[in-house]
């Protein structure tokens, strides 16, 4: 049976659909593939900050992007297709197996966190089975087959050099049946399949498919995961989002004394940082700038927010429509003054970086709107132009 079937029908007939699903196969890594015994992929030319853009096919895409999104240095991923044509790039066309379209990831990167080479680890060791052809666990046909999409001759030079680094190591007992074609344009799905694992973890298929593939990647790559403040403690939300009711329900990586915060931030940062201060509108230094780079967590230097989501909200603070990811932030509940508001802070520290607010930008009048408004301090932030070197403390924090 296939599963854009099922899914659509899913609301009405979830638990039945998943009943009749074939149990002979699983899309998780095999045991033997797993851990340090995976062979590295081949050496890279050395990146500078900035982003960068690759596109994978391997099966469903809810469990190929709930993969990846948990990758440190990936700010982005859209489940979308690839291989055919924009008229034909519907979910419902698509499910028929005959439009040429592959369901794919898009994954936004930082080279200089995560290289190319250790996305395709992930993608051959993690995200599916690379020796499937034309299917992955119960998903069949072309639609499901197993690609790597290539934005430019290094990534195509650094794929098939790791197929047959893979290959020649027997790393598989089936040949690797992957293709390593161009990318010639990427479409994004429809909005209900995106972050389709976060918002239904309960899903029968979810639990049953792609729950066991993060799994696998806490355990195997650990070091590669971003740092997070602990979505345990997260008991309610917020226009969707997961909120903590307070900082003291969560237990940050980063800590330090109010006497050694002082001593890294000085007078200004301090007092926003680690007092939840407010700066005066109009004198960050951050506020009017426009261009392109990434924000940091002045307490951590943890990547926070990309320019391509910073709009003029006329605050006279610097406001975006999204974090990097989901999980550079934290959500507070903050009732002081006599309201109620969401905090933000950084989920390395529990540093105070401002509020988000659901008066932002829709995509009718920003490309990157949301909705939402998150309207930080100028304090709060270290940014990094594109191609600058990264400074120490961003540096450190990987």
């Amino acid at each position: 049976m296939m599963r854009n079937l099922h899914s659509v029908l899913a609301p009405i007939y979830g638990v039945f659909l998943f009943l009749a699903l074939p149990s002979c196969s699983t899309s998780s890594a095999k045991p033997e593939t797993a851990g340090t015994a995976f062979p590295p992929p081949p050496a890279e030319s050395p990146a500078k900050s900035g982003i960068d853009t690759a596109v994978f096919a391997g099966g469903c895409f809810w469990g190929v992007e709930a993969v990846f999104e948990r990758l440190n240095g990936v700010s982005e991923v859209v489940s979308g297709y690839s291989g055919g044509s924009e008229a034909d790039a519907t979910y419902e066309t698509v499910g028929l197996g005959m439009s040429g379209h592959a369901e794919s990831v898009r994954v936004v990167y930082d080279p200089s966190v995560v290289s190319y080479g250790t996305l395709l680890r992930v993608f051959f060791n993690i995200a599916h089975d690379p020796t499937q052809l034309n299917y992955q666990g119960p998903d069949h046909g072309t639609q499901y087959r197993s690609a790597i999409f290539y934005n430019g001759e290094e990534q195509r030079k650094t794929a098939e050099s790791y197929i047959k680094i893979l290959e020649s190591a027997k790393t598989f007992p089936f040949p690797i049946v992957s293709q390593v074609v161009p990318l010639k344009a990427f479409y994004p799905a429809e909005d209900y399949h995106q972050d389709f694992m976060r918002l239904n973890p309960e899903y029968p298929y979810i639990v049953r498919f792609d729950q066991p593939k993060v799994e696998a990647l806490e355990r195997t790559y650990p070091g590669l995961l971003a740092k997070k403040a602990g979505a345990a403690a997260a008991k309610e939300t917020w226009r969707g989002l997961p909120v903590i009711g307070s900082k003291s329900e969560v237990s940050f990586p980063i800590k330090f004394s109010d006497a050694e915060w002082l001593k890294r931030l000085g007078n200004a940062r301090f007092e926003v940082l680690r007092k939840e201060g407010t700066e005066q509108a109009f004198s960050g230094d951050t506020w009017e700038e426009h261009r392109a780079g990434t924000y940091y967590s002045a307490a951590t230097g943890q990547p926070l927010f990309r320019s391509e989501t910073k709009f003029e909200s006329g605050t006279g603070w610097p406001s975006f429509s999204e974090p990097i990811s989901q999980d550079a932030v934290a959500l507070v509940i903050d009732r002081g003054y006599g309201m109620e508001r969401v905090e933000v802070i950084d989920s390395s520290s529990g540093s105070h970086l401002g509020h988000v607010f659901d008066d932002g930008p829709g995509p009718k009048d920003f490309e990157r709107g949301t909705g939402l408004r998150y309207c930080m301090n100028s304090a709060s932030l270290l940014f990094v132009p594109d191609g600058s070197e990264v400074p120490p403390l961003v540096a450190a924090f990987k």
